[in-house]
């Protein structure tokens, strides 16, 4: 079973898209990053069907950092969790071919998130892991992804279509979500931009296929930076859920 095929089961056997981004902005250090990551999983762990911690906020602090990324992903493993290894890695095919055994093979990701902006040539290298998944950049929640993206998403959905791998859509762009999921109508989405951004259950409807699958839903700061994590995951869980059922 490679990680998009354990994705699609454990998003039915949890009853749950729910993914959970493990941005630790305010720590200091990386141990105290270690001890951060650690309370977030041990909290929600049964409630969502992956985590996603961005590299930036571990490579921030050299060495130690890289670490504290191996041992999140190695205790959200433990958990019996996939890990997305939010990395947004690309370039020309050797060093994608260099990227992809790091994260892969060394930090043991089970998916990572892609820039496509090279082509073909750097993104086939993190595609023959077939035990792996990929989410591409498609069509981001950022504001400024506009300057650049307006040109280019269809072309790009139209790319990973022919590559088979998933997609990164953001939440915040409900009708550019229509046509991108009739565009890519079998892919897995990640959907980035939940909560603190601005996306809401109702803005990721157009997100899943039939039967409210087809997609994961990340939400990191309204979760991570909540009172109560547990509580904040399964409201987020129940408020998506609600929509998924009449799709």
């Amino acid at each position: 079973m490679n990680a998009f095929e354990q994705l699609a089961q454990d998003i039915k056997t949890k009853n749950s898209v729910v993914c959970v981004g493990l941005d630790p902005m305010q720590a200091t250090t990386a141990d105290e990053i270690v001890s951060f990551n650690k309370h977030i999983i041990d909290a929600t762990h049964d409630l969502v069907v992956a985590f996603k911690p961005q590299m930036a906020f571990y490579e921030r602090f050299g060495a130690t950092g890289w670490d504290a990324f191996k041992q999140t992903i190695d205790y959200i493993h433990s958990k019996g969790v996939l890990a997305i290894d939010d990395s947004k890695r690309g370039d020309i095919g050797s060093t994608s071919q260099a990227y992809a055994k790091a994260h892969f093979e060394e930090l043991g990701a089970d998916f990572i998130t892609v820039n496509p902006y090279l082509g073909s040539d750097g993104v086939a290298p993190f595609l023959t892991y077939k035990d792996k998944g990929v989410f591409v950049l498609c069509r981001t929640s950022n504001p400024s992804a506009k300057e650049l993206q307006d040109d280019i998403y269809m072309k790009v959905a139209q790319l990973i279509n022919q590559w088979g791998s998933g997609a990164v859509v953001g939440a915040t762009y409900p009708e550019e979500a229509k046509a991108l999921r009739a565009a890519m109508p079998n892919s897995m989405w990640l959907v980035p931009g939940y909560g603190a951004q601005g996306g809401t259950a109702e803005s990721v409807r157009p997100c899943f296929t039939a039967g409210g699958s087809g997609a994961i839903i990340s939400s990191s700061r309204g979760i991570i930076y909540d009172k109560d994590p547990r509580a904040a995951a399964m409201k987020m869980r129940d408020e998506l859920n609600a929509v998924r059922s009449h799709v």
